[in-house]
């Protein structure tokens, strides 16, 4: 059983008003988390594991600087094509008796990567995956997913496409904090860009986003040099810690930590709910999460 041991982590700027109003108001019934599905995208490259992280307007419950994923549509229910793992196995996966609710977050996770960044889990058939989704045709097909004029199941349905749930593996689960204004309950899920697709921002919508090296981004995490990057107002002059969601900075520490895509993926995790606590430490309002601690010798450990 992996060690547990207590993280403090920035309470982000878009959170101060509403942790102020819990904690002056007193404890009050959260709101009601919103199901979510989130997937980490990876590569290799000489620098170590790299990801996909984008910049998300407003004040996402996954973070300002967030992987792909949103809340879950109704059309997530929808009839679908799919290959790979049955909705059974994934709610045993995901540790849930729900196997309706299994099904949804791992369409619901295939159709935000797809909307966010192109890149599409999808094929006739086991042995193949769609190419080449970089085309205006495919941009096309995006936004009007992206704006709810065609729902994703019927784009793969008119292209003759099944949801390649192999390629995906299951991670973790984390819960928004109690104290927050909109709260998601998210699954977060990782894959590896199939052969001939590469990401790209949703035109029109998209503002930043960009491969990042996990190493190269956690070792300056005090500075302010990717929020500067960015270049936007809620970014500019902010340190990794006040970008990222707790749970997004404990996954880029694993990515730092891993000998390549192979083991991140191939390491086993047990079905655990994590979710941070709104704490006051000396005067100064951070978040507390209890988290597995990196083992010597075992980088990938965790829960």
């Amino acid at each position: 059983m992996p060690q547990l041991a207590r993280r403090l982590f920035a309470l982000p700027p878009d959170l101060e008003g509403a942790a102020q109003s819990w904690l002056e108001h007193g404890e009050r019934t959260p709101r009601a988390a919103r199901y979510a599905s989130s997937v980490v995208l990876l590569r290799d490259s000489p620098t170590g594991l790299e990801t996909w992280l984008g910049y998300r307007p407003g004040s996402s419950p996954l973070g300002v600087l967030a992987f792909p994923g949103g809340s879950l549509e109704a059309s997530d229910d929808d009839a679908v094509g799919w290959l790979g793992p049955s909705p059974q196995h994934w709610a045993e996966q995901m540790g849930t008796d729900d196997v309706g609710l299994a099904r949804r977050h791992v369409v619901g996770a295939i159709r935000e990567l797809f909307e966010e960044t192109g890149v599409l889990l999808a094929g006739p058939d086991m042995s193949t995956t769609v190419e080449g989704t970089s085309t205006h045709d495919w941009m096309r097909a995006r936004v009007a997913v992206a704006d709810q004029e065609k729902t994703f199941t019927e784009l793969l349905a008119k292209r003759g496409l099944s949801l390649r749930t192999d390629l995906l593996k299951p991670l973790v689960n984390w819960r928004s904090p109690d104290f927050a204004h909109r709260r998601f309950d998210t699954r977060y899920f990782a894959a590896t860009v199939p052969m001939n697709q590469q990401p790209s921002l949703l035109q029109s919508k998209g503002v930043w986003g960009r491969w990042v090296c996990a190493t190269q981004a956690i070792a300056p995490r005090s500075t302010t040099a990717l929020g500067d990057e960015v270049g936007q107002e809620n970014t500019v002059g902010l340190t990794l810690g006040q970008l990222l969601v707790p749970g997004s900075e404990i996954m880029l520490e694993k990515m730092a930590a891993a000998n390549g895509c192979i083991a991140y993926l191939s390491y086993k995790r047990k079905p655990h709910v994590y979710q941070a606590r709104l704490v006051d430490e000396e005067g100064t309002l951070m978040l507390e999460v209890e988290a597995a601690k990196t083992v010597a010798g075992d980088p990938q450990r965790e829960r």
